[in-house]
């Protein structure tokens, strides 16, 4: 925001240097860009964050430094006469969609008087870089850098049927803006109209054809409230910015639109004349919402800031900034309402906020002790923590991408079904803008772009949310979760121990089953759904060509996509001591002969319900199809430790242990030993 030094002596006594002035906004958050000199002024460029749109005028400045130099505010009454025809006689305005645009103000002088402005005015737009059109035009300028209120002019005779009315922009309607280019318009946008057809894309810019020009007698001002989210998307839709969008994307003071209005009407019969109708035309809204009394207690002052501030003068402050105190100060607290232009005051740490710049930081010693507390890492943070290690030492590379993907990649691998997809529109991400789904597609883009460099096989994982689109009122976990994304050159046997290995690193105890998955980015047979305890834990498998070769990739990949909630569940994080084996293991294989539908789960579950003696460890060996067994029968190899704390087993021992496996997986399963 661009300030003229004279501009600003309209409402404020300036009796300081421009260094000490600038110097005391940059330490109240105003932050200096720039000082310039046009002739006979000085423009002084802030920096006004996003939170402040009160400061995106010369009032709002002025404001500032009358609270911090305790100086007189002086703002124009605007006062207008008007004629005797009433404005309700000669125009209507109608708001279709007040949920676009709550509130719309008009007002009409006719008979104006359209030429270059008078000197003064053109001064003060050129001092701050705006360009002068015409004196009903540069007056809407005047009044938009005035008090951040954007305003239009429209030429009254031009609008068909002379009235007014805001609604959605209708599928196929396009307008030519002032600015002379064709933009398409979606019924998502909110356009201002007259009977027939558009006249301004709302508070993005007007129209071309009812623009002011040389030979407009009527004038017709807008002066309205749009809804903030509404104007920027617009605005970055058509690629379309200007002055009015960027106050409208950051709200401005509703209090102050019948004062602009008035301001704007004052400034054009000074400049252009003519005869203001008598009242003006409002549709909408007519309530303002009830702004809640925010408590302080001024006992958190000094334990926030490190200073004390008396509770007198913390009230003073906050007065003087427009907030209006709530009865007396009691209990060592009191209440205070934000003005109508400081809507981002909302809780008692803005107040202390607001009285530590006004006070003033440099007042804020640097030697006071703060009180720290020593924090510890949450459960989620562990629980990533060891499965970085863990994938780590299985010789993965940890990798961070953006949660940005293009459509197309997302829809490579969507092992969650068709769900919608998230996108964002913004001029910046034209391409990639889907919001992921899944790690993987991420992950193989930097796996191709390790190919590019020579880099091959590389064994990669995310710890990442990935987005899923929900229902209102749908808990944050169910629409974005956290998942542990694997992608490497592994066979799936491999990546499925190094899977199940980390399960087992959460808890030793925890045992992951497999069942068949039919996603079509798999190959067939080769492909899981993991659960854990019952509960789906994520899908594991080698993918398609269909879906490496977009990513031109030379070798075939295995991946798996983990739920890293489910590990948090499970996740036994307590060292536990086990004392090294003091006497070796016995090793023996058994080869089943099982029926085809019979899987490597059941035979293991079976196994391990024996409950044999001394057995450690079930682990397998390999299987057989083809030559010697029948068609409908595969082969399965089961290889069962066996160990004893105490002392050295006995080849009877392990006979008899394995006599009773072998006769379970008879019983049980049909097996018979080859």
């Amino acid at each position: 925001m661009i300030v003229s030094w004279n501009w600003l002596t309209d409402y404020v006594d300036l009796g300081m240097s421009v260094e000490e002035l600038t110097d005391r906004l940059t330490m109240s958050g105003l932050n200096l860009e720039g000082i310039e000199t046009p002739a006979g002024d000085t423009a002084i460029d802030l920096e006004v964050t996003s939170n402040r749109p009160d400061c995106l005028g010369h009032l709002g400045v002025a404001r500032e430094i009358a609270v911090l130099y305790d100086r007189e505010l002086k703002i124009p009454e605007a006062q207008v006469a008007a004629g005797g025809e009433a404005v309700s006689a000669a125009t209507s305005v109608e708001i279709e969609c007040e949920d676009l645009c709550p509130r719309y103000h008009a007002r009409v002088i006719k008979g104006v008087k359209i030429g270059p402005s008078p000197a003064w005015l053109q001064a003060r737009l050129e001092a701050v870089g705006v360009a002068t059109v015409n004196n009903v035009v540069d007056v809407t300028n005047y009044v938009l850098l005035e008090c951040g209120q954007p305003l239009h002019a429209f030429d009254f005779d031009k609008l068909h049927g002379q009235r007014i009315v805001v609604r959605r922009a209708q599928a196929g309607e396009k307008i030519v803006a002032i600015d002379q280019k064709e933009y398409a318009l979606d019924t998502e946008m909110c356009v201002i109209a007259d009977a027939d057809r558009p006249v301004a894309i709302g508070g993005v810019m007007g129209g071309l054809e009812t623009e002011i020009g040389d030979g407009t007698v009527n004038v017709l001002i807008e002066t309205a409230q749009f809804a903030s989210m509404s104007i920027r998307q617009t605005a970055r839709k058509l690629n379309l910015h200007s002055p009015s969008s960027y106050r409208f994307e950051r709200t401005i003071d509703a209090d102050q639109m019948d004062w602009a209005s008035r301001r704007c009407c004052e400034l054009i019969l000074q400049t252009a004349g003519g005869e203001l109708l008598d009242g003006s035309v409002a549709a909408g809204a007519t309530e303002l919402p009830v702004r809640e009394p925010i408590t302080l207690r001024f006992g958190q002052v000094g334990r926030i800031l490190g200073v004390d501030v008396p509770p007198e003068e913390s009230a003073s402050i906050l007065t003087s900034l427009g907030l209006e105190q709530v009865g007396a100060i009691e209990n060592d607290q009191a209440q205070f309402t934000a003005p109508s232009w400081r809507r981002d005051l909302t809780r008692e740490a803005d107040l202390i906020e607001e009285i530590a710049r006004i006070y003033g930081y440099d007042k804020i010693p640097d030697d006071v002790a703060v009180p720290l507390q020593l924090s510890s890492r949450t459960h989620r943070d562990r629980v990533s923590a060891r499965v970085r290690d863990t994938l780590c030492a299985a010789g993965f590379f940890e990798a961070i991408t953006l949660s940005f993907v293009s459509a197309e990649q997302a829809g490579l691998f969507m092992p969650r079904g068709d769900s919608p997809l998230l996108s964002v529109e913004h001029s910046s991400r034209r391409q990639e803008n889907v919001l992921r789904q899944s790690l993987i597609p991420s992950l193989l883009q930097v796996r191709r772009e390790n190919e590019r460099h020579g880099t091959f096989d590389t064994r990669l994982f995310e710890i990442a949310h990935v987005y899923l689109k929900s229902a209102p009122g749908e808990a944050e976990a169910e629409t974005e979760p956290v998942s542990v994304g694997l992608v490497t050159g592994l066979p799936f046997a491999e990546l499925k121990g190094v899977v199940e290995g980390l399960a087992r690193r959460m808890d030793g105890n925890a045992v992951v089953s497999a069942a068949e998955c039919k996603l079509p980015q798999f190959v067939p047979g080769r492909a899981a759904e993991l659960s854990i305890a019952g509960c789906c834990w994520g899908w594991i498998g080698e993918l398609e060509r269909s879906v490496t070769d977009p990513f031109d990739l030379k070798d075939a990949v295995t991946v798996a996509e983990l739920d890293l909630a489910l590990l948090e569940e499970v996740a036994d994080l307590l060292p536990a001591f086990a004392p090294l084996p003091q006497f070796p293991a016995i090793h023996r294989d058994m080869n089943f002969l099982l029926d085809e539908t019979t899987t490597w789960s059941q035979l293991e579950t079976v196994v391990w319900d024996v409950q044999a003696l001394h057995l450690e460890r079930v682990s397998f060996g390999g299987q057989y199809r083809g030559k010697q067994i029948p068609a409908d029968k595969k082969s399965y190899v089961v290889t069962a430790d066996f160990r004893a704390a105490d002392r050295t087993l006995t080849s009877e021992e392990i006979d008899a242990a394995q006599a009773a496996i072998v006769e379970a997986c008879e019983l049980h399963l049909g097996a018979t030993l080859r």
